[in-house]
Protein backbone atom coordinates (compact mmCIF):
# COMPACT_ATOMS: atom_id res chain seq x y z
CA UNK A 1 0.00 0.00 0.00
CA UNK A 2 2.99 2.38 0.71
CA UNK A 3 4.08 2.23 -2.58
CA UNK A 4 0.36 3.01 -3.75
CA UNK A 5 0.08 6.07 -1.72
CA UNK A 6 3.97 7.66 -2.69
CA UNK A 7 2.88 6.48 -6.67
CA UNK A 8 -0.59 8.62 -6.46
CA UNK A 9 1.29 11.31 -3.94
CA UNK A 10 3.53 11.56 -6.89
CA UNK A 11 0.75 12.18 -9.13
CA UNK A 12 -0.73 14.49 -7.50
CA UNK A 13 1.93 16.73 -6.71
CA UNK A 14 2.76 16.91 -10.89
CA UNK A 15 -1.04 18.12 -11.07
CA UNK A 16 -0.93 20.70 -8.48
CA UNK A 17 2.03 21.84 -9.14
CA UNK A 18 1.31 25.21 -10.83
CA UNK A 19 -1.45 26.23 -8.30
CA UNK A 20 0.03 25.23 -5.17
CA UNK A 21 3.06 26.52 -6.01
CA UNK A 22 2.16 29.74 -7.43
CA UNK A 23 -0.34 30.10 -4.29
CA UNK A 24 2.53 28.87 -1.36
CA UNK A 25 4.55 31.71 -2.98
CA UNK A 26 2.01 34.09 -3.10
CA UNK A 27 1.51 33.75 1.10
CA UNK A 28 5.05 33.54 1.68
CA UNK A 29 5.84 37.05 -0.14
CA UNK A 30 3.00 38.79 1.94
CA UNK A 31 4.41 37.57 5.10
CA UNK A 32 8.30 38.58 4.55
CA UNK A 33 6.25 42.07 2.58
CA UNK A 34 4.48 42.38 6.32
CA UNK A 35 7.42 41.75 8.23
CA UNK A 36 9.85 43.31 6.09
CA UNK A 37 7.88 46.93 6.17
CA UNK A 38 6.80 47.00 9.38
CA UNK A 39 9.80 48.14 11.29
CA UNK A 40 10.14 51.23 9.46
CA UNK A 41 7.01 52.25 9.85
CA UNK A 42 6.78 51.83 13.51
CA UNK A 43 10.27 52.48 14.60
CA UNK A 44 9.91 52.93 18.34
CA UNK A 45 8.04 51.02 21.38
CA UNK A 46 6.11 54.14 22.05
CA UNK A 47 5.03 54.38 18.21
CA UNK A 48 4.00 50.31 18.32
CA UNK A 49 2.18 51.00 21.57
CA UNK A 50 0.10 53.74 20.42
CA UNK A 51 -0.85 51.89 16.82
CA UNK A 52 -1.51 48.80 19.22
CA UNK A 53 -4.20 50.71 21.75
CA UNK A 54 -5.61 52.37 18.38
CA UNK A 55 -6.25 48.99 16.60
CA UNK A 56 -7.72 47.79 20.25
CA UNK A 57 -10.31 50.54 20.44
CA UNK A 58 -11.97 49.85 17.05
CA UNK A 59 -14.11 46.72 17.30
CA UNK A 60 -14.16 46.51 13.56
CA UNK A 61 -10.53 46.11 13.45
CA UNK A 62 -10.26 43.60 15.81
CA UNK A 63 -13.13 41.48 14.20
CA UNK A 64 -11.35 41.94 11.44
CA UNK A 65 -7.55 41.46 11.75
CA UNK A 66 -8.12 40.12 15.97
CA UNK A 67 -6.83 41.95 19.14
CA UNK A 68 -2.89 42.60 19.65
CA UNK A 69 -1.77 40.97 22.99
CA UNK A 70 1.61 42.46 23.67
CA UNK A 71 1.30 46.05 22.67
CA UNK A 72 5.06 46.54 22.52
CA UNK A 73 5.27 43.44 20.04
CA UNK A 74 6.95 43.92 16.78
CA UNK A 75 6.29 40.95 15.41
CA UNK A 76 2.73 40.79 16.42
CA UNK A 77 2.00 44.15 15.07
CA UNK A 78 4.13 42.96 11.86
CA UNK A 79 1.55 39.80 11.85
CA UNK A 80 -1.71 41.64 12.59
CA UNK A 81 -2.79 40.61 9.17
CA UNK A 82 -1.73 37.38 8.82
CA UNK A 83 -2.44 36.03 11.63
CA UNK A 84 -6.12 35.41 11.35
CA UNK A 85 -7.27 37.01 7.93
CA UNK A 86 -4.34 35.88 6.02
CA UNK A 87 -4.87 32.56 7.58
CA UNK A 88 -8.53 32.26 6.15
CA UNK A 89 -6.52 32.01 2.79
CA UNK A 90 -4.11 29.10 4.23
CA UNK A 91 -7.41 27.11 5.08
CA UNK A 92 -9.30 27.58 1.66
CA UNK A 93 -5.81 26.56 0.07
CA UNK A 94 -5.86 23.25 1.59
CA UNK A 95 -9.22 22.65 1.01
CA UNK A 96 -9.22 23.06 -2.48
CA UNK A 97 -6.44 20.62 -2.33
CA UNK A 98 -8.41 17.78 -0.47
CA UNK A 99 -11.57 18.66 -2.50
CA UNK A 100 -9.69 18.44 -6.14
CA UNK A 101 -7.92 14.76 -5.07
CA UNK A 102 -10.95 12.98 -3.38
CA UNK A 103 -14.68 14.43 -4.29
CA UNK A 104 -13.99 16.22 -7.46
CA UNK A 105 -11.63 13.01 -8.73
CA UNK A 106 -15.08 11.25 -7.97
CA UNK A 107 -17.13 13.57 -9.31
CA UNK A 108 -15.38 13.13 -12.91
CA UNK A 109 -14.68 8.98 -12.70
CA UNK A 110 -11.15 9.45 -12.20
CA UNK A 111 -10.85 7.38 -8.40
CA UNK A 112 -12.88 4.55 -10.10
CA UNK A 113 -10.62 4.37 -13.03
CA UNK A 114 -7.83 4.38 -10.31
CA UNK A 115 -9.75 2.20 -8.22
CA UNK A 116 -9.96 0.01 -11.40
CA UNK A 117 -6.04 -0.67 -11.12
CA UNK A 118 -4.99 -2.92 -8.69
CA UNK A 119 -4.58 -0.32 -5.88
CA UNK A 120 -5.77 -0.57 -2.36
CA UNK A 121 -9.06 1.29 -1.69
CA UNK A 122 -7.49 3.69 0.66
CA UNK A 123 -4.91 5.17 -1.25
CA UNK A 124 -5.70 8.16 -3.20
CA UNK A 125 -7.18 9.25 -0.10
CA UNK A 126 -4.11 8.58 1.65
CA UNK A 127 -2.29 10.36 -0.95
CA UNK A 128 -4.41 13.09 -0.78
CA UNK A 129 -3.68 14.06 2.98
CA UNK A 130 0.01 13.20 2.52
CA UNK A 131 -0.06 15.21 0.02
CA UNK A 132 -1.17 18.39 2.08
CA UNK A 133 0.82 17.33 5.02
CA UNK A 134 3.87 17.52 2.27
CA UNK A 135 2.95 21.08 1.14
CA UNK A 136 2.24 22.03 5.06
CA UNK A 137 5.52 21.42 5.93
CA UNK A 138 6.64 23.53 2.70
CA UNK A 139 4.54 26.39 3.67
CA UNK A 140 5.66 26.56 7.19
CA UNK A 141 9.09 26.80 6.49
CA UNK A 142 8.94 29.10 3.89
CA UNK A 143 6.91 31.38 6.49
CA UNK A 144 9.44 30.80 8.63
CA UNK A 145 12.60 31.91 6.46
CA UNK A 146 10.08 35.27 5.10
CA UNK A 147 9.68 36.26 8.58
CA UNK A 148 13.35 36.24 9.49
CA UNK A 149 14.36 37.69 6.01
CA UNK A 150 12.32 40.32 7.27
CA UNK A 151 14.33 40.94 10.28
CA UNK A 152 11.93 39.41 12.94
CA UNK A 153 12.98 37.09 15.57
CA UNK A 154 13.39 33.33 14.81
CA UNK A 155 11.62 32.23 17.77
CA UNK A 156 8.36 34.45 16.72
CA UNK A 157 8.61 33.33 13.74
CA UNK A 158 8.80 29.41 14.22
CA UNK A 159 5.82 29.70 16.37
CA UNK A 160 4.02 31.83 13.77
CA UNK A 161 4.64 29.72 11.07
CA UNK A 162 3.75 26.68 13.64
CA UNK A 163 0.01 28.21 13.86
CA UNK A 164 -0.10 28.56 10.06
CA UNK A 165 0.82 25.10 9.89
CA UNK A 166 -2.08 23.69 12.45
CA UNK A 167 -4.47 26.20 10.71
CA UNK A 168 -3.49 24.37 7.76
CA UNK A 169 -3.76 21.17 9.28
CA UNK A 170 -7.44 21.70 10.60
CA UNK A 171 -8.53 22.90 7.33
CA UNK A 172 -7.34 19.48 5.32
CA UNK A 173 -9.21 18.25 8.31
CA UNK A 174 -12.38 19.71 7.56
CA UNK A 175 -12.04 19.60 3.92
CA UNK A 176 -11.79 15.35 4.30
CA UNK A 177 -15.34 15.94 6.31
CA UNK A 178 -16.64 18.15 4.04
CA UNK A 179 -16.19 15.96 0.81
CA UNK A 180 -17.80 12.78 2.39
CA UNK A 181 -21.21 14.64 2.59
CA UNK A 182 -22.41 15.01 -0.98
CA UNK A 183 -21.98 13.98 -4.48
CA UNK A 184 -21.10 17.38 -5.44
CA UNK A 185 -18.29 18.70 -5.53
CA UNK A 186 -19.24 22.35 -5.12
CA UNK A 187 -21.58 21.49 -2.45
CA UNK A 188 -18.89 19.54 -0.27
CA UNK A 189 -16.56 23.17 -1.41
CA UNK A 190 -19.63 25.30 0.16
CA UNK A 191 -19.75 23.10 2.79
CA UNK A 192 -16.21 23.70 3.66
CA UNK A 193 -15.57 27.55 2.72
CA UNK A 194 -18.60 28.29 5.00
CA UNK A 195 -17.13 26.14 7.92
CA UNK A 196 -14.76 28.65 7.80
CA UNK A 197 -16.51 31.17 7.47
CA UNK A 198 -18.45 30.39 10.51
CA UNK A 199 -15.12 29.57 12.88
CA UNK A 200 -14.03 32.82 11.43
CA UNK A 201 -17.36 35.22 12.89
CA UNK A 202 -17.04 32.89 15.97
CA UNK A 203 -13.29 34.37 16.43
CA UNK A 204 -14.48 37.67 15.53
CA UNK A 205 -17.06 37.69 18.07
CA UNK A 206 -15.14 36.07 20.69
CA UNK A 207 -12.62 39.03 20.21
CA UNK A 208 -15.12 41.98 20.41
CA UNK A 209 -16.95 40.76 23.24
CA UNK A 210 -17.60 37.12 24.54
CA UNK A 211 -13.90 36.62 24.90
CA UNK A 212 -14.71 32.80 25.36
CA UNK A 213 -15.73 32.30 22.08
CA UNK A 214 -12.39 33.21 20.48
CA UNK A 215 -11.30 29.63 21.95
CA UNK A 216 -13.82 27.52 20.53
CA UNK A 217 -12.25 28.42 16.77
CA UNK A 218 -8.89 27.64 15.43
CA UNK A 219 -8.30 31.14 14.11
CA UNK A 220 -9.23 32.47 17.89
CA UNK A 221 -5.57 30.00 18.47
CA UNK A 222 -3.33 31.87 15.91
CA UNK A 223 -3.73 35.22 18.31
CA UNK A 224 -3.61 32.94 21.90
CA UNK A 225 -1.16 31.06 20.87
CA UNK A 226 1.09 34.01 21.20
CA UNK A 227 4.06 33.47 19.25
CA UNK A 228 5.57 36.82 19.70
CA UNK A 229 5.74 37.33 23.30
CA UNK A 230 5.89 34.51 25.97
CA UNK A 231 4.21 32.53 23.88
CA UNK A 232 1.76 29.46 25.32
CA UNK A 233 3.00 26.44 23.49
CA UNK A 234 0.52 23.77 24.61
CA UNK A 235 -2.17 25.72 21.99
CA UNK A 236 -0.44 23.77 19.44
CA UNK A 237 -2.01 20.62 21.24
CA UNK A 238 -5.50 22.19 20.15
CA UNK A 239 -4.44 22.21 16.92
CA UNK A 240 -3.71 18.38 16.31
CA UNK A 241 -5.95 17.24 18.47
CA UNK A 242 -9.14 18.65 16.47
CA UNK A 243 -6.97 17.78 13.15
CA UNK A 244 -7.28 13.79 14.44
CA UNK A 245 -10.89 13.91 15.28
CA UNK A 246 -11.59 15.54 12.24
CA UNK A 247 -9.53 12.79 10.02
CA UNK A 248 -10.96 9.75 11.94
CA UNK A 249 -15.00 11.38 11.65
CA UNK A 250 -13.58 11.71 7.64
CA UNK A 251 -12.75 7.85 7.80
CA UNK A 252 -15.44 6.56 8.86
CA UNK A 253 -17.76 8.75 7.24
CA UNK A 254 -15.88 7.46 3.98
CA UNK A 255 -15.68 3.51 4.56
CA UNK A 256 -19.78 4.10 5.05
CA UNK A 257 -20.59 5.13 1.80
CA UNK A 258 -20.02 3.95 -1.85
CA UNK A 259 -17.54 5.11 -4.36
CA UNK A 260 -18.89 8.27 -6.15
CA UNK A 261 -22.10 8.43 -3.14
CA UNK A 262 -22.51 11.13 -0.11
CA UNK A 263 -23.65 10.84 3.22
CA UNK A 264 -26.26 13.35 2.28
CA UNK A 265 -28.53 11.68 -0.39
CA UNK A 266 -29.12 13.82 -3.75
CA UNK A 267 -32.27 14.86 -4.18
CA UNK A 268 -34.43 14.06 -7.38
CA UNK A 269 -34.61 17.06 -9.60
CA UNK A 270 -38.02 17.60 -11.44
CA UNK A 271 -38.70 15.92 -14.64
CA UNK A 272 -39.10 18.22 -16.86
CA UNK A 273 -36.71 21.23 -16.44
CA UNK A 274 -37.93 25.06 -16.53
CA UNK A 275 -38.23 27.10 -18.94
CA UNK A 276 -35.94 29.21 -17.05
CA UNK A 277 -33.13 26.94 -18.12
CA UNK A 278 -33.68 27.33 -21.65
CA UNK A 279 -30.45 28.86 -22.89
CA UNK A 280 -26.71 28.90 -21.66
CA UNK A 281 -27.24 32.21 -20.07
CA UNK A 282 -30.16 31.19 -17.72
CA UNK A 283 -27.98 27.77 -16.16
CA UNK A 284 -24.92 29.87 -15.85
CA UNK A 285 -26.76 32.28 -13.54
CA UNK A 286 -28.78 28.95 -12.40
CA UNK A 287 -25.37 27.32 -11.56
CA UNK A 288 -23.52 30.41 -9.65
CA UNK A 289 -26.86 32.29 -7.97
CA UNK A 290 -25.86 30.80 -4.38
CA UNK A 291 -22.57 31.69 -5.13
CA UNK A 292 -23.73 35.01 -6.12
CA UNK A 293 -25.52 35.33 -3.22
CA UNK A 294 -22.45 34.85 -0.78
CA UNK A 295 -20.03 36.79 -2.27
CA UNK A 296 -22.40 39.44 -2.25
CA UNK A 297 -23.31 38.91 1.48
CA UNK A 298 -19.35 38.50 1.77
CA UNK A 299 -18.64 41.61 0.23
CA UNK A 300 -21.14 43.65 2.22
CA UNK A 301 -19.24 42.45 5.78
CA UNK A 302 -16.17 43.53 4.41
CA UNK A 303 -17.07 46.65 3.32
CA UNK A 304 -18.35 47.47 6.23
CA UNK A 305 -15.71 46.43 8.41
CA UNK A 306 -13.10 48.39 6.01
CA UNK A 307 -15.13 51.41 6.44
CA UNK A 308 -15.45 51.31 9.93
CA UNK A 309 -11.63 51.06 10.46
CA UNK A 310 -10.87 54.41 8.22
CA UNK A 311 -11.87 56.88 10.61
CA UNK A 312 -9.04 55.38 12.80
CA UNK A 313 -6.72 56.17 10.80
CA UNK A 314 -5.03 59.35 12.39
CA UNK A 315 -4.53 57.13 15.78
CA UNK A 316 -3.63 54.19 14.06
CA UNK A 317 -0.81 55.77 11.80
CA UNK A 318 0.80 58.26 14.11
CA UNK A 319 4.24 58.46 12.47
CA UNK A 320 4.94 60.15 9.32
CA UNK A 321 6.83 57.70 7.45
CA UNK A 322 3.54 55.40 8.22
CA UNK A 323 1.39 58.13 6.84
CA UNK A 324 3.56 58.46 3.82
CA UNK A 325 3.29 55.02 3.36
CA UNK A 326 -0.35 55.44 3.34
CA UNK A 327 -0.16 58.27 0.93
CA UNK A 328 2.19 56.14 -1.38
CA UNK A 329 -0.87 53.30 -1.38
CA UNK A 330 -4.08 55.90 -1.28
CA UNK A 331 -2.81 58.97 -2.67
CA UNK A 332 -2.07 62.63 -1.59
CA UNK A 333 -5.07 63.12 0.30
CA UNK A 334 -6.11 63.14 3.54
CA UNK A 335 -4.56 60.17 5.39
CA UNK A 336 -8.41 58.32 6.51
CA UNK A 337 -9.02 58.93 2.25
CA UNK A 338 -5.72 57.41 1.58
CA UNK A 339 -6.27 54.33 3.65
CA UNK A 340 -9.63 54.31 2.20
CA UNK A 341 -8.41 54.11 -1.23
CA UNK A 342 -6.25 51.60 0.06
CA UNK A 343 -8.70 49.13 1.33
CA UNK A 344 -10.73 49.31 -1.98
CA UNK A 345 -7.34 48.46 -3.72
CA UNK A 346 -7.71 45.42 -1.39
CA UNK A 347 -11.13 44.75 -1.78
CA UNK A 348 -10.94 44.55 -5.60
CA UNK A 349 -8.34 41.83 -5.45
CA UNK A 350 -10.58 39.91 -3.33
CA UNK A 351 -13.53 40.14 -5.90
CA UNK A 352 -11.76 39.43 -8.70
CA UNK A 353 -11.36 36.06 -6.64
CA UNK A 354 -15.06 35.90 -7.82
CA UNK A 355 -14.18 35.80 -11.18
CA UNK A 356 -11.73 33.59 -11.60
CA UNK A 357 -13.42 31.31 -9.64
CA UNK A 358 -16.70 31.34 -12.14
CA UNK A 359 -14.26 30.25 -14.89
CA UNK A 360 -12.62 27.45 -12.73
CA UNK A 361 -16.04 26.28 -12.29
CA UNK A 362 -16.39 26.07 -16.00
CA UNK A 363 -13.37 24.46 -16.40
CA UNK A 364 -13.84 21.67 -14.05
CA UNK A 365 -17.53 20.92 -15.96
CA UNK A 366 -15.84 20.70 -19.46
CA UNK A 367 -13.34 18.63 -17.65
CA UNK A 368 -15.90 16.40 -16.11
CA UNK A 369 -18.12 16.17 -19.79
CA UNK A 370 -21.24 18.35 -18.17
CA UNK A 371 -20.23 21.15 -20.95
CA UNK A 372 -20.77 18.85 -23.38
CA UNK A 373 -24.53 17.79 -22.42
CA UNK A 374 -25.13 21.54 -22.99
CA UNK A 375 -23.55 21.62 -26.66
CA UNK A 376 -25.61 18.71 -27.89
CA UNK A 377 -28.32 21.07 -27.15
CA UNK A 378 -29.25 23.53 -30.08
CA UNK A 379 -26.81 25.76 -27.34
CA UNK A 380 -23.86 27.09 -29.39
CA UNK A 381 -20.10 27.81 -28.28
CA UNK A 382 -20.54 31.65 -28.43
CA UNK A 383 -23.44 31.38 -25.95
CA UNK A 384 -21.68 29.17 -23.55
CA UNK A 385 -18.81 31.17 -23.38
CA UNK A 386 -20.43 34.48 -22.94
CA UNK A 387 -23.04 32.95 -20.12
CA UNK A 388 -19.19 32.65 -17.83
CA UNK A 389 -18.12 35.50 -19.24
CA UNK A 390 -21.30 37.54 -18.38
CA UNK A 391 -21.23 36.18 -14.85
CA UNK A 392 -17.64 36.30 -14.03
CA UNK A 393 -17.24 39.82 -15.10
CA UNK A 394 -20.99 41.68 -14.34
CA UNK A 395 -20.74 40.04 -11.03
CA UNK A 396 -17.43 41.44 -10.02
CA UNK A 397 -19.18 44.98 -11.00
CA UNK A 398 -21.60 43.75 -8.69
CA UNK A 399 -19.73 43.08 -5.95
CA UNK A 400 -17.44 46.30 -5.71
CA UNK A 401 -20.31 48.39 -6.18
CA UNK A 402 -21.95 46.22 -2.67
CA UNK A 403 -18.58 46.61 -1.65
CA UNK A 404 -18.19 50.98 -2.14
CA UNK A 405 -21.92 50.99 -1.03
CA UNK A 406 -21.42 48.80 2.43
CA UNK A 407 -17.72 50.87 3.25
CA UNK A 408 -19.80 54.13 2.76
CA UNK A 409 -22.15 52.98 4.86
CA UNK A 410 -19.44 51.92 7.99
CA UNK A 411 -17.17 55.02 7.42
CA UNK A 412 -20.17 57.49 7.55
CA UNK A 413 -18.61 59.09 4.48
CA UNK A 414 -20.69 60.07 1.63
CA UNK A 415 -22.52 57.02 -0.01
CA UNK A 416 -21.56 58.29 -4.05
CA UNK A 417 -18.03 59.54 -3.25
CA UNK A 418 -16.75 56.31 -2.00
CA UNK A 419 -19.07 53.50 -4.04
CA UNK A 420 -18.01 55.84 -6.94
CA UNK A 421 -14.45 55.14 -5.72
CA UNK A 422 -15.13 51.17 -5.52
CA UNK A 423 -16.39 51.48 -8.94
CA UNK A 424 -13.42 53.23 -10.51
CA UNK A 425 -11.50 49.68 -9.47
CA UNK A 426 -14.09 47.82 -11.75
CA UNK A 427 -11.83 47.94 -15.20
CA UNK A 428 -8.97 47.12 -13.04
CA UNK A 429 -10.92 43.88 -12.02
CA UNK A 430 -12.10 43.21 -15.20
CA UNK A 431 -8.54 43.50 -16.77
CA UNK A 432 -7.52 40.29 -13.94
CA UNK A 433 -10.49 38.58 -15.02
CA UNK A 434 -10.34 38.81 -18.13
CA UNK A 435 -6.73 36.88 -18.40
CA UNK A 436 -9.00 34.15 -16.34
CA UNK A 437 -11.18 33.56 -19.04
CA UNK A 438 -8.26 33.96 -21.73
CA UNK A 439 -6.74 30.97 -19.96
CA UNK A 440 -9.86 28.94 -19.63
CA UNK A 441 -10.03 30.05 -23.81
CA UNK A 442 -6.61 28.38 -24.08
CA UNK A 443 -8.09 25.16 -22.58
CA UNK A 444 -9.84 23.66 -19.60
CA UNK A 445 -6.61 22.72 -18.41
CA UNK A 446 -4.79 25.95 -17.97
CA UNK A 447 -7.57 27.76 -16.38
CA UNK A 448 -5.50 27.78 -13.66
CA UNK A 449 -3.61 30.54 -15.20
CA UNK A 450 -5.78 33.20 -13.89
CA UNK A 451 -5.02 32.11 -10.25
CA UNK A 452 -1.75 32.27 -11.19
CA UNK A 453 -1.77 35.83 -12.63
CA UNK A 454 -3.68 36.91 -9.87
CA UNK A 455 -0.63 36.07 -7.66
CA UNK A 456 1.55 37.59 -9.55
CA UNK A 457 -0.19 40.76 -9.63
CA UNK A 458 -0.77 40.77 -5.67
CA UNK A 459 2.71 40.00 -5.47
CA UNK A 460 3.86 43.15 -8.24
CA UNK A 461 1.47 45.36 -5.75
CA UNK A 462 2.66 44.25 -2.72
CA UNK A 463 6.65 43.74 -2.96
CA UNK A 464 7.17 45.57 -5.74
CA UNK A 465 8.47 48.95 -3.83
CA UNK A 466 10.73 46.56 -1.36
CA UNK A 467 12.51 45.04 -4.14
CA UNK A 468 12.99 48.12 -6.21
CA UNK A 469 11.35 47.06 -9.43
CA UNK A 470 11.36 48.68 -12.53
CA UNK A 471 8.18 50.82 -13.16
CA UNK A 472 7.36 48.41 -16.10
CA UNK A 473 7.44 45.43 -14.10
CA UNK A 474 4.92 47.00 -11.34
CA UNK A 475 3.07 48.04 -13.90
CA UNK A 476 1.74 45.08 -15.55
CA UNK A 477 -1.00 44.70 -12.82
CA UNK A 478 -4.06 46.23 -13.67
CA UNK A 479 -4.47 47.27 -10.18
CA UNK A 480 -1.38 49.55 -10.09
CA UNK A 481 -2.91 51.74 -12.95
CA UNK A 482 -6.70 52.43 -11.26
CA UNK A 483 -6.83 56.27 -9.86
CA UNK A 484 -7.07 55.85 -5.88
CA UNK A 485 -10.46 57.90 -5.08
CA UNK A 486 -11.60 59.04 -2.87
CA UNK A 487 -7.71 60.27 -2.66
CA UNK A 488 -7.15 62.06 -5.98
CA UNK A 489 -8.90 63.23 -8.35
CA UNK A 490 -10.57 60.96 -11.29
CA UNK A 491 -8.40 60.11 -14.21
CA UNK A 492 -10.23 58.89 -17.45
CA UNK A 493 -7.29 58.00 -19.16
CA UNK A 494 -6.14 54.81 -17.99
CA UNK A 495 -9.55 53.55 -17.03
CA UNK A 496 -10.07 53.74 -20.97
CA UNK A 497 -6.82 51.59 -21.28
CA UNK A 498 -7.71 49.21 -18.58
CA UNK A 499 -10.91 48.75 -20.19
CA UNK A 500 -9.37 48.40 -23.93
CA UNK A 501 -7.24 45.49 -22.73
CA UNK A 502 -9.74 43.73 -21.05
CA UNK A 503 -12.04 43.69 -23.83
CA UNK A 504 -9.05 42.42 -25.98
CA UNK A 505 -7.64 39.84 -23.67
CA UNK A 506 -11.51 38.38 -23.23
CA UNK A 507 -12.02 38.45 -27.19
CA UNK A 508 -8.47 36.14 -27.54
CA UNK A 509 -9.95 34.35 -25.16
CA UNK A 510 -13.85 34.01 -26.95
CA UNK A 511 -11.60 33.41 -30.21
CA UNK A 512 -9.62 30.50 -28.71
CA UNK A 513 -12.14 28.90 -26.84
CA UNK A 514 -14.44 28.79 -30.23
CA UNK A 515 -11.69 26.87 -32.61
CA UNK A 516 -10.37 24.27 -29.91
CA UNK A 517 -11.43 21.15 -29.09
CA UNK A 518 -13.48 20.79 -25.80
CA UNK A 519 -11.73 18.89 -22.57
Amino acid sequence: MSSDIALLTRQALRRDRVMASAWTAMLVLMVYASAAATPGIYDSVESRVHAAQAIGTSPATVALYGPILDPSSLGELAMIKMTVLYAVFVSLMFIMLVRRHTRLDEERGLSELTESAPVNRNAPYAAALVEAMLLVAVLGVGTVLANVAGGLPIGGSVLFALSWVGTALVATGIGAVAVQLSTSARTCAAIAAATIMVLYVIRAVGDVGWHWLSWLSPFGWNTQLRPWSEPRLWVLVLYVLLTLVLLTIAGVLRHRRDLGSGVFPDRRGPAVGATSLSNPFALAWRLHRTTVLIWTVSSAVLGLLLGAIAPIAKDLLDSEMAQEMFRRLGGPGAVENALLAAELSVAAIVVTCFGISVTMHSAEDERAGLSENVSATAASRRAMWWSTASVALVGGAWLMLITGFAAAVGSGAGVVRITAASLAHVPAVWAATAVGLAAFGLGARFAVGGWVALGGFLVLGVVGDLLALPGWVTGLSPFQHVPLLPSTDFRWQPEAWLLAVAAAIVLFGWARYERRDTA
